[in-house]
């Protein structure tokens, strides 16, 4: 089937010309499983070759105009000038991603320490981030928090939960008006036991104890198995809490593969309630992210291969005739409206991303034209010595 045929019996996907994936910068370089960090050939060795990777995959897919930064394996002299370095590239730098699980200070916890002195150090790195922010000209604060116990008795789960309070408190002072504070959570992991944010509802919680600058981020990966993710991504909306969407994908745990490649059905639920809501509009304020690392796969052709896959995904949500659907639904259509809803997956919407494409002066299948480039074979002749960029560095 012709993309003109497609768009005669399903509509169009026009709204994705101006849908916007933000790309992470620790995506290209070298990452790896839990017991070896594999290199390879033409990796980053500094922020500036980093966002000259991503504005790679934006110059081939037309949908990655941002990308995300990590302090403090992105920190640099003059972040003005890495803002205008992107710039210059075509792209603008997004959020900025404060680190606080790699530093011995916080074995026991950051914001959530027993100690006042190491909760104060890790308040002040976010003040620092916030300053990266300003230098940039970044609107979001993106918090992860690693905080947790192992075991049972090893510290007040009411105490950690108040220090938190407070530590965010600070935090969320030292925002400007027009910034974010964007809250993750993640059921387990790197601690056991408990997790201090562990899920959607301590996130909110958080935020709305803080006030309307402070929202959720929601993972992919960061679920317990079974979990309806679409059901949270629609109660966020409705509350107008969705901040971020980091997309990954979840085989078994947060495995931070390319995003649809467990459930590509899952992926396309999801985007439909954020069709549905509107929410993947620029207007809408919510911050499209993959959060993925590359262990095994070239990195920009990973990055290129999620963006599509998340390109399709919505495409197809797009495509999902919504009168249809909601008449199913108000006559009490059972088979009716899940046929409405499968319509619209099983519709194949390549033909359309390629046109999509071409009429933005691109070519229609942005791997291939990536390869045609010849990116790869310059930056792994050119990029040898130092060091390269790496999970932790």
């Amino acid at each position: 089937m012709t993309a003109t045929d497609i768009r005669r019996t399903a509509g169009d996907i026009s709204a994705l010309a101006d849908f916007g994936i933000e790309v992470p910068s620790w995506a290209y370089g070298n990452s790896g499983t839990r017991f070896k960090v594999f290199a390879t050939a033409g990796v980053p060795r500094d922020p500036y070759e980093k966002i000259e990777d991503a504005a790679q995959v934006h110059r081939v897919t037309g949908a990655a105009p941002r990308v995300s930064l990590h302090i403090p394996w992105d920190r640099v002299d003059d972040f003005g000038k890495l803002a205008a370095y992107a710039a210059d590239q075509g792209v603008s730098l997004g959020a900025i991603n404060s680190n606080v699980f790699q530093d011995d200070d916080y074995k026991l916890g950051s914001l959530t320490n027993a100690d006042p002195k190491i909760r104060a150090k890790a308040v002040a790195h976010h003040v620092e981030c916030v300053d990266v922010m300003r230098a940039t000209g970044s609107k979001d604060l993106k918090l992860w928090l690693p905080d947790g116990t192992n075991y049972a008795g090893q510290d007040s789960i009411r105490a950690r939960q108040d220090r938190l309070a407070d530590s965010l408190q600070k935090i969320y002072a030292e925002l400007d008006d027009d910034h974010r504070l964007l809250i993750e959570y993640k059921f387990f992991e790197p601690y056991f036991y408990t997790t201090d944010i562990p899920d959607w509802g301590t996130s909110l919680l958080h935020c709305l104890a803080l006030g309307e600058k402070a929202q959720v981020v929601l993972d992919t990966g960061h679920h317990a198995p079974g979990t309806n993710i679409e059901f949270i991504v629609a109660q966020l909306i409705r509350q107008g809490r969705l901040g971020a969407f980091d997309f990954n994908s979840r085989f078994y745990a947060d495995d931070d593969l390319i995003v649809g490649s467990a459930d590509p059905f899952q992926l396309f639920r999801i985007m439909h309630e954020i069709v549905r809501a509107g929410a993947h509009l620029p207007d809408s304020r919510v911050n499209f992210m993959l959060d993925q690392c590359h262990n095994i796969e070239p990195k920009i052709p990973g990055q290129i291969r999620s963006i599509m896959n998340v390109q399709e995904a919505t495409a197809k949500a797009l495509l999902v005739d919504g009168d249809a659907l909601e008449a199913a639904q108000q006559s009490g259509d059972v088979l009716g409206a899940h046929a409405v809803l499968m319509d619209g997956y099983n519709t194949d919407v390549r033909p359309l991303l390629a046109e999509l494409r071409e009429s933005q002066g691109r070519e229609a299948d942005p791997i291939g034209a990536f390869a045609r480039s010849g990116y790869l074979e310059r930056i792994e002749h050119e990029r040898v010595g130092g060091n390269q960029a790496s999970w932790g560095a």
